[in-house]
């Protein structure tokens, strides 16, 4: 139980808790006007104030940010399971560090005697092993690495106006993941959480999967996502370039002195070029020495000697003399032409047939190097096969990973409702086998509803396995109202609270905002106020909630008489009369 909330301000107004119902109000005093509030007195502060020192992360903008409370020390002193004395916990808004006397943060082991004088002294430890504590030792969690939260049972057990914990009797925040609070939930009402857990795994999957189809379709992600089909071609064609290198590298020679041979084969390629191009000169040249050869014959002049006697005139025999000495000298230049030309003619024909010869030389020297170079290859042309295969299976082992995801995120859809249906089944035969914890806990809620609006009504806390999760319903068969609803949250926490507490899992107090008595009838504000005195009487157990004075008037017209427990000092409306003790 909750023993004082206190703090080294002054001017703070300690309070201390008593087993049972506690009632901490807000009241007007004679000096209130009509403008003076009692919203700002610090009823919520103190919740705020519970959780802060059970190990709420403080926020920027909170509450414990505020400068004017940065100096200061607060204290919670509370009862701790298996502990005779009270533990005290403090936190100041500018440490990090909790501070706890004892430190109950070291448990001794089995095999271990207890550290009394250990034990006695007080410790800081860091906020998350504080954390770790409380669920340890409040609600008995097996190990750090479990699903359950210890924070979040706690905004069950203490809910938070400005946190949304009055919008939905099964969540204790907004925006909270309905897996998230199932867990907690099934923690607290002793169903199985691993089943619950495995829930929020499948909605984790499904959302990724679900994302990475939207994925697929964008032409960027695509290439990284991509299509079964799709990849299955790249596939057969990678595979195909593959084999084909392989089967050249199996095959490959390395030829001692390639790059010699090869520029070698280079050199007599160029060498057969030019005497081919020297060959087509030569011919050219032959064929007009056999062209020369041909027209090289001396003149007929007989002709003159017509054309004279047809101009009547004889030729002296002088005349006649000296042709002949002309003609036969050209005969003599003909045949010196002649022969020249043949002479000239048989250097060419010499020349043409010598480099045929040469040509066939170089020609199967050529061949055999290229036909050497052709079975073979050099060694960085081997290494660079190797290199390339190596790639190539590099992009074969990518592609077949996203060919193996694409498949699974395509089979996934499938296998995730295969899995939640039957998850379903396994979940149902769970509630059916753990009936008697959920008889427990429906038959608690009917009760404590059917108090507050009368016995003909059939209120119900139902427990059922869904495809999607576990559901737990919470009903009072009346109107839909603002108050019926807040006081389905009181039945189902109060329900929630003895559950756990029963079979220690859960701690021994529940508090809860006056917001959560907003809209609700004077019969029922009477009613739940009484209901929770006699229950928290029963149950060994303590519920503190805040309230406004006009609220607890209303309470009592309706025959419930609040002095037993009401906590002093109450809180006003005046500027030193809130919790803090002043306004900032």
């Amino acid at each position: 139980m909750l023993r004082s909330l206190q703090s080294d301000d002054e001017r703070f107004k300690d309070l201390h808790f008593r087993p049972g119902l506690n009632l901490l109000i807000a009241d007007r005093t004679d000096r209130s006007s009509d403008t003076d509030s009692r919203n700002g007195v610090g009823k919520s502060s103190a919740v705020e104030l519970l959780h802060y020192l059970l190990g709420a992360t403080t926020r920027k903008n909170s509450l414990w940010s505020h400068k004017a409370l940065a100096r200061h020390q607060f204290r919670l002193v509370m009862d701790w399971p298996r502990r005779a004395e009270p533990l005290t916990i403090e936190r100041r808004p500018a440490s990090p560090k909790v501070y706890l006397q004892p430190d109950v943060s070291r448990r001794p082991g089995l095999d271990q005697p207890d550290r009394l004088f250990d034990d006695a002294l007080g410790a800081e430890i860091t906020l998350k092993d504080w954390q770790w504590v409380i669920e340890r030792d409040l609600y008995r969690v097996a190990s750090p690495g479990s699903p359950v939260s210890g924070r979040t049972l706690l905004s069950f057990a203490i809910r938070r106006v400005d946190a949304g914990g009055f919008l939905q009797p099964t969540s204790s925040f907004s925006g909270q993941s309905p897996h998230e609070a199932m867990i907690s939930l099934s923690h607290l009402f002793g169903l199985d959480v691993g089943l619950v857990t495995e829930y929020r795994t499948l909605s984790q999957q499904d959302a990724t999967r679900k994302k990475l189809v939207e994925a697929a379709k964008d032409p960027v992600w695509g290439k990284i996502v991509g299509r079964s089909a799709e990849l299955r071609g790249e596939i057969t064609a990678v595979e195909q370039r593959i084999t084909e290198l392989r089967a050249q590298i199996q095959q490959f020679q390395v030829v001692p002195g390639y790059e010699d041979l090869r520029r070698e084969a280079d050199a007599l390629d160029r060498q057969i070029r030019e005497l081919r191009d020297l060959d087509e000169v030569e011919r050219h040249n032959l064929q007009q020495m056999v062209r020369a050869t041909t027209d090289a014959a001396e003149p007929d002049d007989r002709y003159l000697e017509q054309a004279f006697q047809q101009l009547n005139l004889v030729l002296s025999g002088e005349v006649r003399r000296r042709f002949d000495e002309v003609r036969a000298f050209h005969e003599t230049v003909v045949r010196n032409r002649e022969k020249q030309l043949r002479e000239e003619t048989d250097r060419l024909e010499q020349r043409l047939a010598e480099r045929e010869r040469e040509r066939e030389q170089l020609g199967q020297r050529l061949a055999s190097i290229l036909q050497t170079l052709n079975q073979g290859g050099a060694l960085d042309a081997l290494t660079s096969l190797q290199s390339v295969l190596a790639r190539e299976e590099a992009t074969l082992e990518a592609l077949r990973n996203r060919f193996q995801a694409a498949q699974t995120l395509e089979a996934s859809r499938r296998e995730i409702e295969g899995r939640r249906l039957e998850l379903e089944s396994a979940l149902a035969d769970d509630l059916n086998h753990r009936a008697e914890i959920t008889s427990e806990a429906s038959r608690l809620f009917n009760i404590f509803a059917r108090q507050l609006y009368g016995q003909s009504h059939n209120p119900y806390l139902a427990f059922e396995a869904r495809k999607q999760r576990l559901d737990i319903e919470t009903r009072i068969d009346a109107d839909g109202s603002r108050g019926i609803h807040n006081m389905v949250i009181f039945c189902f926490d109060l329900t929630a609270a003895i559950i756990a507490h029963r079979h220690s899992r859960g701690p021994d107090f529940l508090v809860h905002d006056s917001h959560l008595y907003d809209g609700v009838d004077e019969r029922q504000v009477s009613a739940a106020l009484q209901l929770a005195a006699d229950v928290m009487s029963d149950e060994a157990m303590q519920y503190i909630v805040t309230m406004n004075t006009d609220d607890l008037r209303k309470a009592e017209a309706k025959g419930f008489d609040p002095n037993p427990y009401v906590l002093e000092p109450r809180l006003t409306d005046q500027p030193d009369g809130g919790l803090f003790g002043f306004r900032f």
